[in-house]
């Protein structure tokens, strides 16, 4: 069964104050070893591009079993489902030394890059060779729906500019990992990394756009995070902070 691995090197511009590997940094990985699995299986940009067609992120969902530090080896293990209709599913196991410190699987739709319009799967993959795709699931997911901050508070603004674009010429989705973090103080995150991350994209964003971050506190001690620009919810996100285990 299909299965692409790559080996990653965790570098200082890949981790935060407090040397533990950036949600925005996780988010890379994943994304990179996609694309070089797509490209691999060849439905990759290069292919799809000229065709006036994309890939765009739906939902990541992403589960850490120990914070990832400075200079660890990083093996990013991935595999494509078959495409149902409008929604890729793509799953991931991450491991570090032989040991597998995390999993995460994430949802896809493919887009007209004209109109922005979501396409049936089935008409670029037909007669596609679905036989040695991966039928097994890095983990059982299935709650993709996140709650609405239902007491806002605004955490902070961030105006769209040039570097946060990607050639889609919208937020590229790594970069509101950053901007998700920046409501949380330094004193939060000390001794704390991120152990669950859930991620609904809902509109893109773009440039000269001012996005306002709302973050609201649960009782199970996560935290539900949004994106609005005006009162349009364009990003959710639904994390978990859990103390670094003590050596």
């Amino acid at each position: 069964m299909y299965k692409y691995i790559n080996k990653y090197d965790i570098r200082y511009t890949d981790v935060d104050a407090y040397d533990t590997l950036r949600f925005s940094s996780v988010l890379g990985l994943l994304q990179e070893a996609a694309c070089k699995s797509a490209d691999e299986l060849g439905f990759g940009y290069d292919v799809i591009m000229p065709q006036g067609i994309g890939f765009i992120l739906s939902n990541w969902y992403i589960e850490l079993y120990r914070p990832v530090k400075l200079e660890e080896d990083l093996e990013i293990h991935t595999w494509p489902l078959v495409p149902k209709y409008v929604i890729f599913n793509r799953d991931f196991e991450i491991w570090s030394g032989g040991e597998k410190v995390g999993v995460a699987t994430s949802r896809w739709c493919m887009i007209d890059l004209k109109s922005y319009t979501m396409l049936n799967m089935t008409k670029f993959f037909e007669g596609y060779d679905f036989s040695d795709f991966n039928p097994n699931r890095s983990i059982d997911f299935k709650a993709w729906k996140i709650p609405a901050v239902t007491t806002p508070a605004p955490s902070y603004e961030k105006l769209v500019t040039f570097t946060d674009c990607d050639h889609y010429n919208h937020v590229n989705n790594t970069k509101y990992a950053d901007f998700v973090m920046d409501c949380f103080t330094m004193d939060e995150m000390k001794g704390r990394y991120l152990s669950r991350m859930q991620v609904t994209y809902v509109k893109q964003c773009k440039f000269g756009e001012t996005i306002s971050f709302y973050r609201e506190d649960l009782e199970d001690g996560s935290s539900i995070i949004e994106g609005r620009v005006g009162d349009d919810v364009r990003v959710q996100v639904k994390l978990t902070l859990s103390p670094v285990p003590e050596n």
